[in-house]
């Protein structure tokens, strides 16, 4: 057998996503870890074993992109903060592209398809003047928007001899989730409440990009893209991970983004997220809890679940092992991000990843 090459990974961030890649590094035969970024001062200097809960490494978190600029990483993998922190995202990743190394992150999801009209020119040029200065390459991907509306419904139309419609769906219960809800979708608030995410152009920005991703990749162009919001209010007092969601609020919201082709809706992504599984009882929901779904109609017709699930006995959530499979698709594109030329990578442009070096 050819002796395998490890890839030295720089990983930048050890939040909850950050953090669980970061112990998958540590035993992953294809990848050895060369250094941790981190933008919390208060882990200067820790071991990342510390930071994952495993044993010491002799890798020393730092906060100095310089220095680990000068370990030659073959790629970074950046679990930085959402796209409400764009300027200190756009600032790390860039240097790090300037630099020549790849980069292959989750933060900015609106550059899961960096050609989308309603991307700001100012989150998209200056990665672009990054990649041509530095030749290196940048990849974002996430679970949605991302690998669950880009890779699976693009997966599934290729076996199709004709697809009518293509619907792309999260259904989730968030009594577990931790991240943030409030402000961007209006969840615990009274109904007169306009969230963030209600502005079509931003909802569309946000979460919409792989509509117009499945569209090139089909080879059409559409007329508009259009969006939908409906919210839930709760008759009693719900429990979450945040607190009371408090009778005569928001307790679940459903949303959907719609690729128009010839006056009629084609591309379609959806959200139902719930505070409790009998929340909306009339809205969609999956044949198990917690859900990803593709459901298309043509020539055949599909319908494929995807459940994310720990089974090692830690009671971690599927909100969690969601959080996981995004980071560890960053992860493992990073052999095929270091083969493809500079610029911009998409799900478009990358082969079959397998997860090269996962049985063993």
């Amino acid at each position: 057998m050819t002796p395998i090459t490890k890839k030295r990974i720089v990983l930048w961030g050890t939040g909850v996503v950050g953090s669980m890649v970061l112990a998958e590094i540590l035993d992953h035969p294809r990848f050895e870890l060369a250094g941790v970024g981190v933008s919390n001062t208060a882990k200067v200097g820790t071991d990342a074993g510390d930071l994952c809960g495993r044993p010491k490494t002799g890798v020393l978190a730092t906060n100095s992109i310089d220095e680990l600029i000068a370990l030659r990483p073959d790629a970074v993998v950046h679990y930085g903060p959402t796209a409400q922190f764009a300027d200190e995202n756009i600032r790390v990743i860039g240097t790090f592209l300037r630099a020549g190394i790849d980069v292959c992150s989750t933060a900015m999801t609106p550059w899961v398809y960096p050609a989308m009209d309603k991307l700001p020119a100012p989150w998209r040029d200056p990665i672009t003047e990054a990649c041509a200065a530095g030749g290196a390459s940048c990849f974002t991907t996430g679970i949605d928007p991302g690998f669950a509306n880009d890779l699976f419904p693009l997966t599934l139309m290729g076996l199709c001899g004709r697809v009518d419609t293509v619907r792309a769906s999260e259904l989730l219960d968030y009594t577990d989730y931790e991240g943030d809800y409030e402000f961007e979708m209006g969840i615990g608030h009274p109904p007169e409440f306009q969230a963030l995410l209600e502005h079509p152009d931003l909802l569309i920005m946000a979460w919409g990009p792989t509509v117009p991703m499945i569209a090139a990749a089909a080879g059409i162009d559409l007329d508009d893209i259009t969006t939908t919001w409906d919210k839930w209010v709760t008759p009693e007092d719900r429990p979450s991970a945040k607190g009371t969601v408090a009778a005569g609020t928001v307790a679940a919201i459903r949303f959907t983004i719609n690729g128009v082709h010839h006056g009629r809706e084609v591309i379609t992504l959806e959200h139902v997220n719930r505070i409790g599984l009998d929340a909306a009882p009339d809205w969609p929901a999956g044949t198990r809890d917690d859900v990803y779904r593709v459901d298309i109609t043509g020539s055949p017709s599909i319908s494929q679940e995807t459940s994310f699930r720990f089974t090692d006995g830690s009671g971690r959530t599927p909100a969690v092992a969601g959080c996981l499979a995004t980071g560890m698709r960053a992860l493992n594109a990073v052999p095929a991000v270091n083969d493809l030329p500079p610029g911009w990578v998409t799900a478009l442009d990358l082969p079959l990843i397998p997860g090269a070096g996962t049985i063993r």
